[in-house]
């Protein structure tokens, strides 16, 4: 085996899974206070990518203030929805809040489709992300680094936030126990709304990554990352924040070295893989790499 190559495969699969740690760290924060799973959640990705193509055509030229700009859109369009489509269930049985997930991505997709495009749109990057970096030998495009350290930055933040200022204490106190969290004072919606905010922040902020890698954007291009972030959740430890960022980069570094390793023809089974490594995983430890077995979360 070519060591480059394998040095090659190890730094795309670092690429694709900082993105699905980006989205996953957000149905994990969702997941370890409600205990929903936001099926819509992949659905604030796509709705960036989109939002962020008709910023580029007709009002924003910087990609830094697009950046800004589209995060806070998609961190405000989260708080909205947990506002008026998930905060009036709580409390109500689990099965409610999922079928409501479902409601909100059909109407972040149909919403899309109905203000920007059915179509697929060509999402316009700048030069030094579409570059191509020559480092060691490995071909590292711009996007790919930026979104590296982005993703890593935001799970140093994430862990230092929930671990020692009092609003991330009192997060994962509400997610430990959502009724004894009351009696100790914590109103338990500002933590909820607090976690939709940065959970939707971080979609779009992969949204808007996932258009600069990629190039092209869709009002469907939401579903199947969120589905890919979900389960790189429950591998790392859906609840768990850290578990959320470990769980995308061992799924990201499997999927590629799937693809890269193995003929040509098994290319198009990278999405069987994806679920039967959920499978393995599942089996082997039920609650995930860095899950508790008793509802602890990170």
């Amino acid at each position: 085996m070519n060591v480059d190559y394998f040095f090659q495969q190890l730094v795309n699969g670092l690429a694709i899974g900082s993105l699905y740690a980006l989205v996953a760290v957000g149905l994990s924060m969702v997941y370890g206070i409600l205990r929903l799973i936001n099926f819509a959640h992949g659905d604030l990705m796509m709705v960036a990518a989109m939002s962020g193509v008709t910023l580029l055509l007709f009002l924003v030229k910087s990609p830094f203030i697009l950046f800004i700009a589209i995060a806070l859109l998609a961190g405000l369009l989260g708080l909205v929805f947990e506002r008026i489509a998930y905060r009036p269930l709580r409390g109500a049985p689990e099965v409610n809040l999922l079928i409501t997930s479902f409601a909100v991505s059909s109407i972040l997709q149909t919403g899309t489709v109905m203000a920007i495009t059915a179509q697929p749109r060509r999402f316009e990057t700048v030069p030094v992300l579409s570059k191509l970096y020559d480092v060691a030998g490995l071909q590292i495009r711009g996007a790919d680094i930026a979104t590296f350290i982005i993703a890593v930055l935001s799970a140093l933040a994430l862990t230092w936030f929930t671990r020692t200022s009092r609003t991330g204490i009192a997060m994962r106190a509400v997610s430990e126990n959502l009724q004894v969290s009351m009696l100790m004072g914590i109103n338990p919606s500002r933590p909820i709304a607090l976690a939709f905010f940065i959970g939707s922040l971080l979609a779009g902020v992969a949204g808007v990554l996932w258009g600069w890698k990629y190039g092209q954007v869709d009002p469907t291009m939401g579903f199947l990352p969120g589905l890919k972030a979900f389960v790189a959740a429950v591998i790392g430890g859906i609840g768990s924040i850290p578990g959320a960022f470990v769980g995308g980069y061992v799924l990201g570094l499997a999927e590629v070295f799937f693809i890269g390793f193995l003929p040509p023809s098994f290319s198009g089974y990278r999405d069987v893989f994806v679920f039967a490594l959920l499978f393995i995983v599942l089996l082997v430890r039920p609650q995930g790499i860095l899950g508790a077995a008793k509802g602890r979360r990170a």
